[in-house]
């Protein structure tokens, strides 16, 4: 990988683990569901200008119940879970679990696209289970009630996130990664906006709660969601996904830096079972030398043939 693009691949995993640290931060004056709609009214507000501005702006009128769907299960549920589950837990353990996302993925492509489960991918989704273990049970919070909830909350947003990755694999094939993620935003926006009536901001906009919804809805989602898309074009999908691994390791630093969270060996262990559990899921098991050449081979065709036309590859969509 290039220098610059493993600078950007840093800074995309600093940019995504410290918007755990804002919502720690807002989530308890505005409430999950404000501080989710704001931050998606101001980022699909900028997303949608710059689509626009490169010749990229989506079409809504075509597009529009693809959008809420993927916005729900993209945005609104899975940020409104993290959010709740960050201010009963703390904004390290909630990023380390957020890591579990491609674990669900594994499993939701196996029961909807029929994806084949090899030992590999299962080793690594009941390994992902002891490390989630491992971090509710030893980690600095009491188990209670209240920290049981909302580490569910948190894999349910995970789940969420992966039931978002197989949907726009199958539904926007068609759509630039650009158009698929403002699409995804704007409907994530629309569908919150209205409950902010319903479940208003629960105290007042100080400077501090303020400057944290700008902080996650520019640099953690406008600027996050650029340097995804420029290392999906210079270093491709795969060597993007190693940002999995990184966004945890930047969430425990930022909430120890800034809000003074502890980290104990609880803590660091499940990050380990974790982060390995997802490398088993995320790697790719040897071939044989003759059927890796003839799959490379099929694989150039199929490539070939896809690029022939724009707007052919597949949506992928970032993180929180």
């Amino acid at each position: 990988m290039p220098s610059l693009d493993l600078i950007l691949l840093i800074l995309l995993s600093a940019l995504w683990g410290a918007s755990y640290l804002f919502i720690r931060v807002a989530g308890p004056a505005l409430g999950p569901i404000a501080l989710m709609a704001i931050r998606l009214v101001v980022a699909g507000g900028l997303l949608a200008a710059l689509a626009r501005s490169i010749g990229q702006a989506p079409d809504f009128r075509a597009c529009w119940r693809r959008f809420l769907v993927i916005g729900a299960i993209g945005n609104a549920v899975p940020f409104v879970l993290i959010a709740n589950a960050v201010i009963h837990l703390n904004a390290s353990i909630a990023a380390i679990l957020n890591a579990t996302v491609p674990l669900f993925t594994v499993v939701v492509s196996t029961l909807w696209l029929r994806e084949p489960l090899g030992l590999r991918k299962m080793a690594g989704a009941g390994l992902g289970i002891v490390g989630v273990s491992a971090l509710v049970g030893w980690s600095p919070l009491p188990v209670t009630p209240t920290v049981l909830l909302a580490t569910a909350q948190a894999l349910l947003a995970a789940l969420s996130y992966a039931l978002t990755a197989v949907y726009a694999r199958r539904r926007f094939a068609d759509l630039s990664p650009l158009q698929a993620a403002v699409g995804q935003v704007c409907g994530g926006a629309v569908l919150l906006t209205p409950l902010i009536f319903v479940v208003p901001p629960q105290a007042p906009l100080t400077w501090p709660i303020g400057l944290s919804v700008l902080a996650l809805a520019v640099p953690c989602t406008v600027l996050a969601y650029c340097i995804y898309f420029r290392l999906i074009a210079s270093a491709g999908p795969t060597k993007t996904s190693t940002v999995t691994f990184l966004i945890p390791v930047f969430g425990i630093l930022w909430a120890a830096m800034f809000l003074g969270e502890p980290v104990n060996l609880g803590v660091l262990a499940g990050l380990g079972v974790i982060l390995l559990s997802v490398w088993l899921v995320l790697g790719k098991a040897r071939r044989r030398p003759g059927r890796g050449r003839q799959a490379s081979a099929l694989s150039g065709r199929r490539t070939a043939r896809g690029n022939a036309g724009p707007g052919c590859r597949a949506a992928r969509h970032p993180q929180d």
